[in-house]
C-alpha cells in the first residue's frame, strides 16, 4: 500500500496501544486521537493531534459526541479509486485516515458487575467506536482497520514489509463486523431482559459464542466439526475446563465428558459417573474416589472399556491406578492431585480433563436442539426431588429406608439416561441400565440382561410412567422390590394393583426425566 499518512486511534482496552502507535508514527503517520487514549499516548512521547483540533469541532455532551464528524466519517469511507470521491474530500477540506485502531467501551464488564445501575450501563454503549469501525470495514480496500490487539503487530509487519494483502484487509474487516455485531448483541440481550423482564424466549434469540477448536473431525470422519464455547458462561463444566494431557478432544469426547460431568454433578457425596456412547454405563457412590469409580465399573465392565468417565471429587493416587488398570479415553474432574497426574500420564493418549472447583448449585440456561431450518429451545432440565418422603406412595407397602436411599440415587441417574429409561439399582451403586428402547418393557429386560450382578432386591426408577403393567411385571419377576417413577399414565391404577399384587413398594413423583 501506498505510505500511510495519517491513523486514528481511540481505544479503551490499551493493552499494546503505545507499541502500535510509535510503530505507525515511525512509518510517517500522523496520529489523530481522543480522550483517554490521547492522554496514554502523550505520556509515552507519541505525538498525538486531537480529534477536537483536527476537526475544529470540540467534544460536546460529556463527551458523547467526539469523533461523529464529517471530516472524520469522510476521511474512512471516501474511496480514492473514485475521482468524484476524492474531488469532494479535497472541496471540502477531508484528509484520508488509512488506519484506524479502535475497541469499544466496555459494555460486557460494566453489566457483569454484580451492581450495575441500568444508567450505568448506558453510558457504557459505545456510539462513536462502532461507527469508525464500521464506516473503516466498509472501506477496507483502502483503509485498514485494527479492533483485535492481537493483530497489530502483523498490521505493522505487513505495511513495514509493504506486504498489505486484499485477503488481510478482508479478514480485518470481517473481525469488526464479527465484533460490532457481537456488541450489539449483548446491548440487545441486556436491554431485552429490562424490557421482557424473566422472559426465557425472547422474540429474537442472540445468542453468544466463539469458536475455541477446530475439531479432527464431525461425529464421523466425513463430517467436518468444531468446537464452540459459550461466552459469559461461569458454571464449572467440560466447556471451560482444561485439558491437562492427552489427545486433542474429539467431537464425541466433549458429548461424552459433558454428559459424564452433569451426572456426577448431581450428587453432594463422592460419586463417579462412567458414559459410554453417550449414555450411563455405571454410576456410584463411594467413601472415596476410587472405591465409587470400582463400584461405577462393576455395573457394566465391558462397556465400560474405552468410556469417559467424571469425578466430583479430585482425582487421587488411588484411584488413578485403577483408571490405568483399563483403557480409558477421558477422566473429567475437578482436580487431579500431582502424583495422581503422574501416575495417569503414563498413558500418553489418556485425556485429562480439569474442569475446577464444582458449584453446589447448577445454573439455570437453555437447552438447544437444532433443526433443520430452525431450533427447539427448552430450559435445561435441573429438576430435583429435595425429599422423597414428602412424595406419593400409593402402594399398600411403604418403602424402607433402603429402598428410599437406593430411590433417590436411582432417579437422579435415570434423569441421564436416553430414554426409555430403566435403572435397576442399590443404594449408591446402579446394577443394570436399560437406555434407549422404543418401548418400556423393552428397557425393563435390557437393563435385566445388562446387569452383571443379582437384580433381586434392587429398586427401578423409571423416566416416565408405564404405559402398562408389563414393565412393571417383567421387573417384579425379575426381583425388584420397589419402584419411583413419575406416574401420570391414565392406567394409573391397574400399575398399583399390579405394585401390589407383588408386594412392590412404589414411589410416584409427579415429574418426567424424558431424554432424547
Amino acid at each position: 500500500m501506498a505510505g500511510i499518512k495519517r491513523a486514528l486511534i481511540s481505544v479503551s482496552n490499551k493493552t499494546g496501544v503505545v507499541e502500535m502507535a510509535k510503530g505507525l508514527e515511525a512509518l510517517g503517520a500522523e496520529i489523530l486521537s481522543t480522550g483517554g487514549t490521547a492522554k496514554a499516548l502523550r505520556e509515552a512521547g507519541v505525538k498525538v493531534t486531537d480529534v477536537a483540533a483536527y476537526t475544529s469541532s470540540p467534544e460536546i455532551l460529556d463527551g458523547r459526541v467526539k469523533t461523529l464528524h464529517p471530516k472524520i466519517h469522510g476521511g474512512l469511507l471516501g474511496r480514492r479509486s473514485v475521482p468524484a470521491h476524492v474531488a469532494q474530500m479535497e472541496q471540502h477540506g477531508i484528509g484520508p485516515i488509512d488506519v484506524v485502531v479502535v475497541n469499544l467501551y466496555p459494555f460486557e464488564a460494566t453489566i457483569a458487575k454484580p451492581n450495575c445501575l441500568f444508567e450505568e450501563a448506558i453510558e457504557n454503549i459505545d456510539i462513536g467506536g462502532p461507527s469508525m469501525l464500521r464506516s473503516a470495514a466498509k472501506n477496507h480496500e483502502d483503509v485498514l482497520v485494527v479492533v483485535d490487539s492481537t493483530d497489530y503487530q502483523r498490521v505493522l509487519d505487513a505495511v513495514k514489509a509493504g506486504t498489505v494483502s486484499h485477503e488481510l484487509r478482508r479478514e480485518l474487516a470481517m473481525k469488526v463486523f464479527q465484533h460490532t455485531a457481537r456488541y450489539d448483541s449483548m446491548i440487545a440481550g441486556y436491554l431485552e431482559r429490562k424490557v421482557q423482564g424473566k422472559t426465557k424466549f425472547p422474540k429474537i434469540l442472540s445468542l453468544q459464542f466463539e469458536r475455541a477448536e477446530i475439531l479432527r473431525y464431525g461425529e464421523n470422519p466425513h463430517q467436518q466439526g468444531a468446537f464452540y464455547r459459550e461466552l459469559h458462561s461461569t458454571e464449572p463444566s467440560v466447556s471451560c475446563g482444561k485439558i491437562l494431557h492427552g489427545k486433542a478432544m474429539s467431537y464425541n469426547n466433549f458429548l461424552d465428558a459433558n454428559s459424564a460431568l452433569e451426572l456426577a454433578k448431581e450428587y453432594d457425596e463422592i460419586a463417579v459417573a462412567i458414559i459410554k456412547h453417550n449414555n450411563p454405563c455405571g454410576v456410584a457412590l463411594g467413601g472415596t474416589p476410587v472405591e465409587a469409580y470400582v463400584k461405577a465399573r462393576e455395573t457394566d465392565p465391558v462397556s465400560a472399556f474405552g468410556g469417559v468417565i467424571a469425578f466430583n471429587r479430585s482425582v487421587d493416587l488411588a484411584a488413578a491406578k485403577e483408571i490405568t488398570s483399563t483403557f480409558v479415553e477421558v477422566v473429567v474432574a475437578p482436580g487431579f492431585t500431582e502424583d495422581a497426574l503422574a501416575e495417569l500420564k503414563r498413558k500418553k493418549d489418556l485425556r485429562l480433563l480439569d474442569v475446577g472447583p464444582l458449584m453446589k448449585v447448577q445454573q439455570e440456561g437453555l437447552d438447544l436442539k437444532k433443526l433443520v431450518g430452525g431450533l427447539i429451545v427448552q430450559d435445561r432440565d435441573l429438576g430435583r426431588l429435595a425429599d422423597l418422603k414428602t412424595l406419593q406412595v400409593p402402594t399398600q407397602r411403604k418403602p424402607t429406608e433402603e429402598e428410599y436411599a437406593a430411590c433417590a440415587f436411582a432417579w437422579k441417574v435415570c434423569k441421564h439416561v436416553k430414554s426409555n429409561a430403566i435403572i435397576y439399582a442399590k443404594p449408591g451403586q446402579t446394577v443394570g441400565i436399560g437406555a434407549g428402547q422404543m418401548s418400556r418393557v423393552d428397557s425393563v429386560k435390557l437393563a435385566v440382561m445388562k446387569a452383571q450382578m443379582p437384580v433381586k432386591g434392587c429398586v427401578m426408577a423409571s423416566d416416565a410412567f408405564f404405559p402398562f403393567r408389563d414393565g412393571l411385571d417383567a421387573a417384579a419377576q425379575a426381583g425388584i422390590t420397589a419402584v419411583i417413577q413419575p406416574g401420570g399414565s391414565i392406567r394409573d391404577a391397574e400399575i398399583i394393583k399390579a405394585a401390589d399384587e407383588q408386594g412392590l413398594a412404589m414411589i410416584m413423583t409427579a415429574m418426567r426425566h424424558f431424554r432424547h
